[in-house]
């Protein structure tokens, strides 16, 4: 388990280069409607919640994460583009 603010969840998002929802879908074997959902989307049509439990709190609250697979990968991409 890991937590993060949304805020800074949503800075993580904004950051990644086009094309990467979905080659985190593909790689990590989950529709791209569930990783838009682990980002904090939800306005989906397919895909499961990603294991994210919101609570209110600082810098638009926290952010629980049962899994972290997505966080990581998301990571990965930053540094291997920075």
């Amino acid at each position: 388990m890991r937590t993060i603010t949304f805020n800074e969840l949503r800075r993580l998002k904004d950051s990644l280069p086009t094309g990467s929802i979905k080659k985190i879908a593909d790689d990590l074997g989950v529709s791209e409607d569930t990783v838009r959902s682990f980002f904090g989307g939800y306005n989906f049509k397919e895909g499961t919640c990603a294991g994210i439990h919101f609570e209110p709190g600082p810098d638009g609250g926290l952010v629980t994460l049962d899994d972290a697979a997505i966080l990581d990968y998301a990571l990965k991409i930053l540094h291997t583009n920075a």
